[in-house]
C-alpha cells in the first residue's frame, strides 16, 4: 500500500493512497478519515509503515535534533528537507527520520525560512542572532511576569507594580509586563485586580480605590497646591455698615454668602445679600486664576473635599465670623408688610461678618411654627423672620409651589472609617431663605450683565435640558428670565468668572473675559461639574452600603417608585427589588438585602412582602 506524508492546514499528516487522479489524491488516514489531498502538498512517499504510530515516532525522533546544528550545517542555499535528513543521519533516512527533520525545520522558523513544498533556507546569521535575543528577552519577561504574579498571590506587591499602581488600575497598558502579571495573578485568584491589590496591602479599602480613581482622572498633577503669590488687598472699597451673618452647614469652610437686614425707616427694610469676592483679591494674571480655571469646581464627597482654591486663598475670602472681607453685595429695599422690592443696588465693598449661623442649630429654632408666629428665638431672630417673609414673596413671584414634605436631604459624617447618615427634610424655613435669596441674586445679576452688554455664563433651562451657555435665556423651571451662577465664587469657576464680569460692569471697566473665553469655560465647567457630581454620587452610594454593613441592617422598609425600583426609608438608597409584584407607586413594602459588594457598589435587594 502506497503511503504519503503531506501537509494540511499547517500540520503534517500521513495516510494511505486510495486513488490518484491528476493533481489530487484520495487519502485515508490511520483512523479511517478520507480526504482529498493536492499533489503539491505531498512531501514524501513511502510504504509498509504502521501509520497509527508514525507521527508519534517522528515527533519523538525530532526531540533530540538540535535546530542550531542543522542551521550551521545546512549552508546558505535553499535545500530540501529529505536531502538534509540524509546528510544528518549519514545514510538514506527512514520515512520517520525524514519526517522528524521536517518537523524540526518547521518548528523553528527563526532558523529556517520556508521556500516551498518541503524546501527551506537557513536564515542569515544576523537575523538568527536578533531572533535569539528576542527569544531570550521574552523568556526573561515571562520569568518576571511569573515571579511578580506569584508575589502578588502570596500577599505582597512587587516594587515595579507599586510604582505604576494608579496607571495599572485606571488606564492600563495591557501589553505592559506589570499589567500582565497583575492580570494573571487576579485570574489565578478568581478576583478583580483591585481586590487582589487590597489583599496585598496596596489599597486600604474600596474608598481608597475610588478616591485614587477620582484623583487620577481629574487631578493628574495631584490634589494639593503648590505655593502661589500672595493676595493683594483691594483698594478703593467702601465699608458697609451692615451686620452680616451666614447660614451654612457645620462643616462648611468655603462660606460664599451672607445676609443682612437693616431698618430703612419709612422705606421699610434694607436687605443685603453678600457674596464673597475672591475676584477682588487676585486678578486674571494671578496663578490662582489658572488653578481655578483648571479645577473648575470644588469636589465634595462624604468625609472630605478637594477644593477649587488653596486653603490660604479660601481663608482670605471666606465670610468667616469676625472677619472683615471684600464682598459683592446686592441691597434690596423692601416695603413692609407687603415685602415688595422697591429698589435694588449692587456694589463691591468691605463687610463685617457678625456670625456664622449653622443649619443644625437653626433647624431647631427656626421652625415653621416660629416663623409663622413671627418670633424666632436667639441671635438674629428678627432678621431671619424678615428674610423668610421676603423668601416667601420671592417664591410666589416666581410662581413656584411648596416643596413636597416627604423629600429628604442626607448629611454624611465620616470619622475613623465609620459613617453616620442623618436625613433632613427639604423645604424648611432655613432652606427657603437660602434658596430663594440665592435664586434672586443669580437672576438679578444675570440680568444686570445682559443689560450692560457684558458676556457671562448663564444656566439656561428649556424643556428638560439645562445648559451652561453664554447667551442669556430663561430658566423655565425656576421661572426667571435670566439665571447666571454668581453666588459661589469660592467653589465654582463659573461664579468666579461671572463675578469678574459683574465687577467690571459696575465699575464701567472693560470686561475681564472675551465672549469666546467664556464659551470655552462654560463647556469645560459643565463637563467637569457633571463628572464631579457623578463621583459624589458614587462615593455617597459607597458610604450608604458601608452603613448597611456597619449597622448590620439586613432588611428595611421602602416605598415603590416604579416597576422594580424602590427607595429605602431613611437612606439615600434606590435599589431594584427582585420579585417585586406589580404595585402602584407610593405603596410601602419590606425588602431584604443580600451580600453587599463594596468594590462593585452592589447590594442585592429582594422583595419580602408588604
Amino acid at each position: 500500500m502506497k503511503q504519503v506524508l503531506f501537509e494540511e492546514d499547517g500540520a503534517f499528516r500521513v495516510g494511505t493512497i486510495l486513488g490518484e487522479s491528476g493533481a489530487s489524491l484520495q487519502v485515508e488516514a490511520a483512523h479511517g478519515k478520507r480526504s482529498k489531498v493536492k499533489a503539491a502538498s505531498i512531501l514524501l512517499r513511502f510504504d509498509g509503515q504502521p501509520l497509527g504510530a508514525f507521527m508519534p515516532e517522528a515527533q519523538k525522533l525530532s526531540e533530540p535534533i538540535d535546530p542550531q546544528f542543522l542551521w550551521e550545517v545546512s549552508g546558505g542555499n535553499e535545500f530540501s528537507f529529505d536531502k538534509l535528513a540524509a546528510d544528518y543521519f549519514g545514510r538514506a533516512p527512514t520515512p520517520q527520520e525524514a519526517a522528524a527533520v521536517v518537523l524540526t525545520l518547521h518548528a523553528h522558523p527563526m532558523y529556517f525560512y520556508r521556500r516551498g513544498r518541503g524546501r527551506y533556507q537557513a536564515a542569515p546569521a544576523d537575523n538568527v542572532k536578533a531572533a535569539l535575543a528576542g527569544l531570550e528577552r521574552r523568556r526573561r519577561e515571562q520569568a518576571a511576569i511569573d515571579a511578580w504574579s506569584q508575589e502578588l498571590r502570596a500577599g505582597s506587591v512587587p516594587a515595579p507594580i507599586a510604582a505604576k499602581l494608579d496607571t495599572l488600575l485606571f488606564k492600563p497598558d495591557k501589553t505592559a509586563l506589570e499589567w500582565r502579571a497583575l492580570d494573571a495573578a487576579a485570574h489565578a485568584g478568581g478576583v478583580t485586580a483591585p481586590k487582589l491589590l487590597a489583599r496585598a496591602g496596596a489599597l486600604k479599602d474600596p474608598e481608597d480605590y475610588f478616591l485614587r480613581r477620582l484623583a487620577f482622572e481629574f487631578f493628574p498633577g495631584g490634589t494639593g497646591f503648590a505655593p502661589t503669590a500672595p493676595l493683594a488687598e483691594p483698594p478703593g472699597l467702601g465699608q458697609s455698615a451692615a451686620r452680616a451673618f451666614s447660614i451654612d452647614d457645620e462643616e462648611t469652610t468655603e462660606i460664599d454668602d451672607a445676609f443682612s437686614v437693616e431698618d430703612a425707616g419709612a422705606a421699610g427694610l434694607r436687605i443685603g445679600i453678600h457674596i464673597a469676592a475672591p475676584a477682588l483679591l487676585f486678578g486674571r494674571d494671578h496663578p490662582l486664576e489658572a488653578l481655578a480655571r483648571s479645577r473648575l469646581s470644588t469636589v465634595y464627597f462624604p468625609g472630605g473635599k478637594i477644593t477649587m482654591l488653596p486653603d490660604d486663598a479660601v481663608a482670605h475670602a471666606t465670610l468667616a465670623q469676625g472677619r472683615r472681607v471684600p464682598a459683592l453685595s446686592l441691597y434690596l429695599t423692601v416695603a413692609t408688610p407687603s415685602m415688595e422690592i422697591t429698589a435694588a443696588e449692587s456694589r463691591a465693598e468691605w463687610i463685617e461678618v457678625a456670625a456664622n449661623l449653622r443649619l443644625g442649630e437653626l433647624d431647631r429654632r427656626m421652625t415653621q411654627e416660629a416663623v409663622a408666629a413671627g418670633a424666632v428665638a436667639g441671635d438674629h431672630g428678627e432678621e431671619l423672620v424678615a428674610l423668610w417673609r421676603l423668601a416667601r414673596s420671592l417664591r410666589a413671584l416666581r410662581g413656584a409651589g411648596e416643596d413636597r414634605p416627604d423629600r429628604l436631604d442626607y448629611t454624611f459624617r465620616v470619622a475613623e472609617g465609620r459613617v453616620a447618615i442623618t436625613p433632613r427634610p427639604r423645604g424648611t424655613p432655613v432652606d427657603l431663605v437660602v434658596a430663594e435669596l440665592m435664586i434672586h441674586v443669580n437672576a438679578t445679576w444675570g440680568k444686570l450683565a445682559a443689560d450692560r452688554g457684558v458676556a457671562a455664563i448663564y444656566r439656561n433651562q428649556r424643556g428638560t435640558r439645562t445648559r451652561m451657555e453664554v447667551e442669556p435665556e430663561s430658566h423655565q423651571w425656576l421661572g426667571v428670565t435670566h439665571y447666571a451662577w454668581t453666588s459661589s465664587p469660592l467653589r465654582r469657576y463659573s461664579d468666579l468668572a461671572n463675578q469678574r464680569q459683574l465687577i467690571a460692569a459696575l465699575r464701567g471697566e472693560a470686561p475681564a473675559y472675551e465672549r469666546d473665553e467664556l464659551v470655552a469655560a462654560a463647556r469645560d465647567f459643565e463637563t467637569a461639574y457633571d463628572a464631579y457630581a457623578e463621583q459624589q454620587r458614587l462615593l455617597e452610594r459607597y458610604w450608604t452600603l458601608k452603613y448597611l454593613q456597619q449597622e448590620g441592617i439586613e432588611s428595611a422598609e421602602a416605598v415603590v417608585l416604579r416597576e422594580e425600583l424602590v427607595r429605602v426609608d431613611g437612606l439615600p438608597l434606590v435599589c431594584r427589588a427582585l420579585g417585586l409584584p406589580p404595585l402602584a407607586a407610593g405603596e410601602r413594602v419590606r425588602v431584604v438585602f443580600g451580600e453587599i459588594d463594596l468594590w462593585e457598589l452592589h447590594a442585592p435587594c429582594r422583595y419580602a412582602g408588604k
